[in-house]
C-alpha cells in the first residue's frame, strides 16, 4: 500500500512538471509526457486502493503530499512567489497527516 501511494505522488509529481514545462516552453512532448504520468500515477492509485489505504484516507495523504512536493518545487525550482497563507496551508496540510496517524491508535 505505502509504495502504491509513493509512486502516484511521484508520477504525479512528475506530471505537474511536465505540466508546469508545457506552460512556460509550449512543446507538445511535455503534454504528452504529462498526460502519460498522470495516467500512470492513477495506476498506482489503483493499487493503493485495492491494497486497502482507503478512499477518505487515502486522498488526503496523497492530496497533502503532493501539495507539498509542489510548493517546494515552486519555490525553489521555479522561484515562484509564495505568501504567509501559503507556508500556513502547508502547516495544516501536515497537521492533517498527524491527525490521520493519531486516529489509528
Amino acid at each position: 500500500m505505502i509504495y502504491g501511494m509513493a509512486l502516484l505522488v511521484a508520477f504525479e509529481v512528475l506530471a505537474d512538471i511536465f505540466a508546469k514545462e508545457y506552460s512556460l516552453r509550449g512543446t507538445m512532448n511535455f503534454a504528452g509526457y504529462s498526460i502519460l504520468a498522470y495516467i500512470t500515477a492513477n495506476i498506482f492509485w489503483l493499487m493503493a486502493m485495492k491494497h486497502g489505504i482507503g478512499l477518505a484516507r487515502g486522498s488526503v495523504i496523497f492530496g497533502v503530499a503532493q501539495g507539498i512536493i509542489a510548493v517546494i518545487l515552486g519555490i525553489f525550482w521555479y522561484k515562484e512567489s509564495y505568501s504567509t497563507t501559503t507556508m500556513i496551508g502547508v502547516a495544516l496540510g501536515v497537521g492533517s497527516i498527524i491527525f490521520l496517524g493519531l486516529s489509528d491508535s
